[in-house]
């Protein structure tokens, strides 16, 4: 489901004047990667009021913090992986109103919900614990 807030509705001259730039400085940053707004059937650009934000925000790192567009790529790049982390870890939590959930670990090291009492079949018969001791001659 699209909010409100991340529909595409406006094009690249109304989106440049909402921000407070230049139409060409939104190409570049579509170019660059740091705010890739949707596109219309005939490849107009779309931008949301998100994209909007995300151009000011960018603004306002470049020219008060004095972050280059690197750095801005890169701190885009931590919020939007600290999102998916957040929402992955409601999902195993069950903070949507769910009962509790048990977690277990795949051989691979993926954590999986299981139910409780539940064990995950192994695929391999081999179990060997192997224990390591350092030479102390």
């Amino acid at each position: 489901m699209t909010s409100r807030y991340s529909t595409p509705v406006y094009l690249i001259s109304e989106a440049a004047r909402r921000a407070g730039m230049h139409a060409q400085t939104l190409r570049t940053y579509d170019r660059l990667g740091l705010v890739v707004p949707q596109r219309a059937p005939g490849r107009g650009r779309r931008y949301s009021e998100r994209d909007i934000d995300k151009l000011r925000e960018i603004q306002r790192l470049s020219q008060e913090e004095g972050v280059n567009l690197a750095g801005i790529a890169r701190i885009f790049e931590l919020v939007e992986e600290n999102e998916r982390l957040r929402d992955r870890l409601e999902q195993l939590l069950g903070l949507t109103g769910q009962r509790p959930r048990v977690f277990t670990a795949t051989p691979s090291g993926d954590i999986v919900a299981t139910k409780p009492g539940a064990r995950l079949r192994r695929t391999t018969t081999a179990g060997a614990l192997v224990v390591w001791r350092p030479d102390h001659r």
